[in-house]
Parts: structure tokens; sequence; C-alpha cells
């Protein structure tokens, strides 16, 4: 029998590297622009000061999640953000145990749990 099946709501996959409301900002971010995102559009869009999206994007870059690209636009220094291919899986993988919780807390409220990938983010 594994640690699932005896414990099923312990959540195994809800990964701590994400599970950070910081981290999970900046990831649902980078999921929403492919192509990467500015230092300064994450900065903005997840409402971070400098130091604590360089930080939490440190995180995320040493557990291979994003790869963060400094360079130059012109003469001024750019810094770019993305998710590695690795990042995307696990990001997914997380918000498939984030929708089984979910449906399970429904379930226990006695309401009908939404549909498994509802929102279309399973289905990529």
């Amino acid at each position: 029998m594994s640690k699932t099946d005896s414990a099923p709501f312990s959540y195994e996959g809800l990964d701590r590297v994400i599970h950070e409301k910081a981290r999970l900002g900046l990831l649902s971010s980078l999921m929403a622009h492919p192509k990467g995102l500015a230092f300064a559009d994450l900065k903005q869009l997840c409402g971070l000061t400098d130091g604590n999206l360089s930080r939490h994007l440190a995180v995320l870059q040493e557990a291979g999640l994003v790869e963060v690209t400094k360079g130059y636009e012109g003469n001024r220094p750019h810094t770019t953000c993305r998710l590695t291919k690795t990042g995307r899986r696990r990001f997914l993988d997380y918000l498939a145990v984030l929708e089984r919780l979910v449906r399970d807390a429904a379930r226990a409220a006695g309401r009908e749990a939404p549909p498994l990938g509802r929102l279309g983010i399973l289905s990529t």
C-alpha cells in the first residue's frame, strides 16, 4: 500500500518550492508568458520588491524550474525570466494535486466537485 493510499489527504505533490505565495504567483505569470518576462514586468505582476523577486527567482532557478538570462537592451541591463521544461511539468503536476485538493474539499463540503481539467490547465 502506498502512502497516497493510506494517507489520501497528505497531498504529497504540493511541492514546497512551488507552494509559497510569491513563487506560485511567479510561476503562474511565467506559465501565462511562455516566451518569458522581463524582471520589471514580473516585479509588477506579482507585487514584489527587487530583493524579494531576486530571492524567489534564485530559489526557483536552483530547483531548475526557471531560467534567468541577463543581458543588455541598448545600454541598459535587461533580465528575462522563463519557465524551463522541467518547471512547466512540475508546475502542471502541482496544479493537478491542487485540483484534487479542491475536488476533495468540495466533496467534503457536500458540493459537486468541478471536473478535473475544467479550466483547461491539465489538457496541455
